[in-house]
């Protein structure tokens, strides 16, 4: 059988690009986003508009599959997400609760209901961290909570599935160049100060976050599960060399 794999948050930059390299592997994939129009620049097998940030989305989503595909996806790629960059002595309380509601209350939601409908199956899925909820980073408050409770939601779900064969992992990005961060990066001063934060140099590729999140989804990752991969050029590790 062809592996069907739930994409969410598929026209980001790190959910389009899992979408393209696991459509060249010749998985299905279903796409999710809010905006059909943008969908059809995504390469997949069957595009689902929804706000998976509520239950009643996540779960639409889910009964979507079973209706066009006949089956549930046993893989899941929770890419949703928003950040926020502001001291909390600013942040305000409506930018708080957005960032929760799109980070953490969609990750909640969304596995919950490809939890449910894998009725015991097993399945692999990888949710979507970020590097500030590992260390310390300044004007990040927010989104280092949002994302913090994403990894702990990942770790405690993939101890109650286990023995159902469910694989539930993340992975913590660093700087990534996406159309999220095109505003941030677009000044070659503002460029060059956060490729010298990592040791590694440079800022990341949207497709290197997403041939991580596919390694996690695939056989070569049979033995993993609760495991948070820092995709970071060695952020939250190692100090570069000051030369």
């Amino acid at each position: 059988m062809t592996t069907i794999a739930l994409i969410t948050g598929a026209t980001g930059g790190i959910g389009r690009a899992l979408a393209h390299q696991l459509h060249a592997q010749r998985v299905r994939v279903v796409a999710v986003g809010r905006d059909l129009n943008r969908l059809d620049e995504v390469p997949a097998d069957l595009r689902i508009a929804a706000d998976t940030t509520t239950p009643e989305g996540a779960e639409q989503v889910m009964t979507a599959c079973q209706q066009a595909l006949g089956e549930v996806p046993s893989w899941l790629a929770h890419c949703v997400g928003s950040t926020l960059i502001a001291p909390l002595h600013r942040t305000r309380a409506e930018a708080y609760r957005e960032v929760m509601r799109v980070n953490l209350d969609s990750a909640v939601y969304m596995l919950q209901a490809w939890i449910g409908a894998r009725q015991g199956s097993p399945g692999a899925a990888v949710l979507a961290s970020s590097v500030v909820a590992r260390v310390g980073v300044a004007n990040h408050e927010a989104i280092a909570a949002a994302k913090g409770g994403v990894e702990a939601l990942v770790r405690s779900a993939a101890a109650t599935y286990a023995t159902q064969g469910l694989r539930i992992n993340a992975v913590a990005p660093g700087m990534t160049e996406t159309p999220m961060t095109a505003n941030m990066l677009k000044m070659a001063a503002m460029r060059e100060g956060a490729a010298r934060q990592y040791p590694l140099g440079g800022i990341q590729s949207a497709e290197q976050v997403a041939e991580v999140m596919a390694f996690l989804l695939g056989d070569g990752a049979s033995r993993m599960t609760g495991q948070i991969l820092a995709v970071d050029g060695g952020f939250t590790t190692i100090r570069p060399l000051v030369r």
